[in-house]
């Protein structure tokens, strides 16, 4: 068993990983982005849970409003990219399956770009 307080300061930062899944937080102030029309990951799908703001989230071209309790699911391959539309920090808590970050953020293993 593992247990952590998330903190939601600024970034992406993996929170622990086990052998098939791995949770992070992201937190992207207000005007900022995170991925873009490349971003996706090949081997991994993500659990994306809005803990508090507002964006929009692009999903193979679909927009997708973000607000506190929305959860979204973007599929393995699929091209994405979350924006902050509103005017505090969006924060996010991610899941991915299998992990597709190492400790520092950067992608690894089957979730690799």
């Amino acid at each position: 068993m593992r247990r952590k307080q998330l903190r939601f300061g600024k970034g992406f930062r993996v929170a622990w990983t086990v052998r098939r899944a791995q949770a992070a937080e992201m937190v992207i102030p207000p005007g900022g982005r995170e991925g873009g029309p490349d971003n996706r990951h090949r081997g991994a799908d993500q659990w994306l849970f809005v803990v508090d703001g507002e964006g929009v989230a692009v999903v193979e071209g679909r927009r997708v409003r973000l607000k506190p309790g929305t959860l979204l699911t973007i599929e393995k391959g699929e091209r994405h990219e979350v924006r902050n539309t509103g005017a505090t920090p969006l924060r996010t808590l991610n899941f991915y399956s299998p992990p597709a970050f190492d400790a520092d953020g950067d992608p690894v293993g089957p979730g690799r770009g």
